[in-house]
């Protein structure tokens, strides 16, 4: 349901024994503002109005003492949906659902302390589903809600301050695990895998294993997004926003070289800039070609979800034909972006030439780009091999 246009009350005169007020009616209550036209007036007409319109806009819940977490994560969840990534809101939510499982009764934001925290942190524990590093995150983000919530005078500072104090759990915490650090995947296993992918899906693995991009750069990539002219030799991939985008406060860029603008040229014709380069509704229609079927959702653009699917399911059906002592191993999109860099850092001066081509500015990955990263991006991809030359 669209959300109605916001009508200030009128600044009204209300005369009451020969003495004349301003005056403001709102939800059935008479506000009074002092003498009908003066200065001071006129300043409480506009502070009323920008309050009450903040009010409307967010839908904050009166603070008088019994706003509950309830009420809280609610408001805080109107408010964050327009200002952050569909991803990261999504992770928002799963935190604030845990949290209302346990504290969704009624309890007071300010009777939530510390050992509240921990309680809530130990069930994400308990629940064995969320590696250590999740659970962090996911405490972190409780916490950041009742920061917000002292912004808006809806938590008094002193919880939010002992909310703070609640340390991140360290590495080997009781009843905690984390992922093994992900691994490259050999170019001769990827090799094998491609004739049982989709064409789209293939395409897209050969795109992302050649630039080293990540697999939402590969798969939101739009065809207005590329620049086919400054250029005379490369095509120039401007992403519109990165993850360390907030770190380096710089666009990043990734020219494609005459491999990447042979695989991709097709995908390019009778499109829109606004249309996906990777269409799903093409790799459907592909997949009906070939198998007169397929389970593939019509949509505008892939996620990180379909795409793994469709790398793990074209393994299974690799390995089913395949003898047992000849299998496929199991890689996942994400090692593609490994394997870029470890080819790289092989050659010499490779890890500066790993650095430029994943965006980073130091080994320890401070991500921040500059000219000097993309002119070696360029020359990288002016002498990029074809690891697919024969595929």
């Amino acid at each position: 349901m669209p959300k109605l246009k916001y009508q200030p009350p009128r600044y009204c005169k209300l005369k009451i024994r020969k003495k004349v007020y301003a005056v403001v009616y709102h939800q059935g209550k008479t506000v009074y503002l002092g003498a009908y036209g003066s200065p001071e007036s006129r300043v409480a007409y506009t502070r009323f109005v920008a309050e009450t319109k903040n009010d409307a806009v967010l839908k904050l819940p009166e603070n008088n003492g019994t706003v509950t977490v309830a009420d809280l994560v609610t408001s805080f969840l109107e408010h964050v949906e327009g200002t952050t990534t569909k991803q990261n809101f999504g992770q928002y939510r799963l935190a604030i659902k845990a949290l209302l499982k346990l504290y969704g009764d009624g309890t007071l934001v300010n009777d939530f302390t510390p050992r509240c925290l921990k309680l809530f942190r130990q069930e994400l524990i308990n629940s064995k589903r969320l590696c250590r590093k999740m659970v962090n995150n996911h405490t972190v983000r409780i916490v950041t809600v009742f920061t917000w919530g002292v912004q808006e005078e809806l938590v008094k500072p002193q919880t939010d301050t002992a909310l703070k104090a609640v340390k991140s759990l360290p590495e080997g915490y009781p009843g905690t695990f984390d992922h093994p650090e992900r691994e490259d995947v050999p170019d001769e296993v990827v090799i094998r895998t491609l004739p049982f992918l989709p064409p789209t899906i293939r395409v897209m693995v050969k795109i992302q294993r050649l630039t080293g991009m990540r697999p939402c750069e590969v798969f939101n990539m739009k065809v207005g997004e590329i620049d086919c002219k400054t250029d005379p030799e490369l095509w120039l991939y401007r992403l519109p926003t990165h993850k360390t985008q907030k770190k380096t406060k710089r666009k990043k860029i990734v020219p494609l070289s005459k491999i990447e603008q042979e695989l991709i040229a097709p995908y390019l014709e009778n499109k829109k800039p606004d249309d996906a380069v990777f269409s799903p509704h093409e790799a459907r229609a592909e997949l009906i070609a070939i198998k007169g079927r397929t389970n593939l959702k019509p949509r505008d653009f892939f996620d990180k979800d379909i795409y793994r699917r469709a790398v793990m399911n074209a393994i299974d059906k690799g390995n089913r034909t395949l003898p047992k002592d000849n299998q496929i191993p199991h890689w996942t999109p994400y090692q593609l972006r490994h394997s870029a860099s470890s080819a790289m850092e092989i050659e010499e001066d490779g890890i500066d030439k790993a650095q430029a081509l994943l965006g980073h500015s130091s080994p320890k990955m401070t991500a921040k780009y500059n000219h000097r990263q993309i002119e070696k991006m360029k020359e990288m991809a002016r002498n990029r091999k074809n690891v697919f030359a024969e595929t």
